[in-house]
């Protein structure tokens, strides 16, 4: 049924279209009209977990943890929800979703709109999905008002708010639609970065008798030199994964198409292949010392594999389900699997 679905959400705004999206799906799942998807798909073992299957949500669709247990019910592994900073903050100016249907591809300059760290942990604690030993990943960033010398306040904050409630956390310094929150991947900023959430976890799982795996969410606009950089420091720092990619501000493929030159990351089908490559160099570096979460334009099961032949272990889900929908859960699981 999606495809007729989507012909209603397309035809109105792209962020009017998600919030009502999801009130159906919320409505569906109350009267039991959307039964769990079971997919059959052997267990696989990445940063002390255990993923039920090799395919997750990407962070971006569920900033504050509403909609969790709705889409635990399509058959993905594991879901990550976020980003969230310590403040609640409204973002960006609207309009700031933007498809490129022509291109299978998506504009947003939503920046970090969400209700903030308090309001996303009271809806993790009502979550069956978490209650039930889900796997579930907490994206942090640093909210817009705080200057970026002051960054790594914001994300310890929220590294210790979220420590006890994550089954991994994700530190994102690859949005575009932060100011400046990119210079943070340059070399001597993101190695002070690292030391210190490095140092913050170590604590943290001492306080809490648990260790909770942290994961780096990285840009494909990177040259050789930034990727060979930030490889080192997530060996030097011993982080638990990466995640490739973020969206790309690389506009060339959509540029000449309605809406295609509009500010913000560009996600789809247009940044699959610079993803992949980034994937593709991290593993050469790496050596296996850091596992890879591959993420951006997968569209089908084919390009799924694509990024577990690059190097990838997981994969992530997002712009893909706005095109194809639900089923794509399942053809990427059961092509991985």
């Amino acid at each position: 049924m999606y495809p007729l679905f989507r012909s209603i959400l397309f035809s109105m705004d792209a962020e009017r279209a998600h919030h009502l999206s999801f009130k159906a799906a919320h409505a569906a799942h109350k009267l039991g009209l959307m039964p769990k998807v079971q997919i059959q798909s052997q267990p696989y073992q990445l940063m002390g977990l255990t993923f039920p299957n090799r395919v997750g949500l990407a962070a971006g669709l569920d900033k504050n943890g509403e909609h969790i247990d709705v889409l635990a019910d399509m058959g993905f592994g594991f879901i990550e929800i976020g980003t969230v900073t310590p403040r609640p903050q409204d973002g960006n100016p609207k309009p700031r979703l933007f498809r490129i249907p022509e291109k299978q591809g998506i504009i947003n300059r939503m920046g970090f709109n969400n209700h903030g760290v308090n309001t996303l942990l009271a809806n993790v604690a009502r979550s069956h999905f978490v209650q039930n030993g889900g796997i579930l990943g907490i994206n942090i960033g640093k909210n817009a008002i705080t200057p970026i010398e002051n960054a790594t306040d914001d994300y310890l904050s929220a590294l210790t708010s979220v420590y006890p409630h994550a089954s991994y956390i994700t530190v994102n310094i690859s949005s575009p639609n932060t100011k400046n929150l990119r210079d943070l991947q340059q070399e001597d900023a993101l190695d002070q970065l690292l030391r210190a959430l490095k140092t913050r976890q170590l604590e943290l799982a001492d306080t809490h008798g648990r260790y909770i795996p942290m994961t780096l969410k990285i840009a494909p606009d990177l040259d050789e030199t930034q990727i060979h950089a930030i490889a080192d420091l997530l060996k030097l720092h011993r982080f638990d994964a990466v995640i490739a990619t973020n969206t790309t501000l690389d506009k060339s493929s959509t540029e000449h198409l309605p809406n295609g030159n509009e500010t913000g990351g560009l996600s789809g089908a247009p940044v699959r292949e610079k993803s992949t490559a980034v994937i593709r160099a991290l593993h050469g570096l790496l050596n296996n010392e850091v596992p890879i979460i591959g993420v951006g334009g997968i569209l089908n099961g084919q390009d799924a594999q694509e990024k577990i032949n690059a190097g990838a272990q997981l994969v992530q889900l997002y712009s893909g389900l706005v095109y194809r929908g639900p089923e794509l859960v399942r053809e990427c699981v059961q092509a991985l699997r």
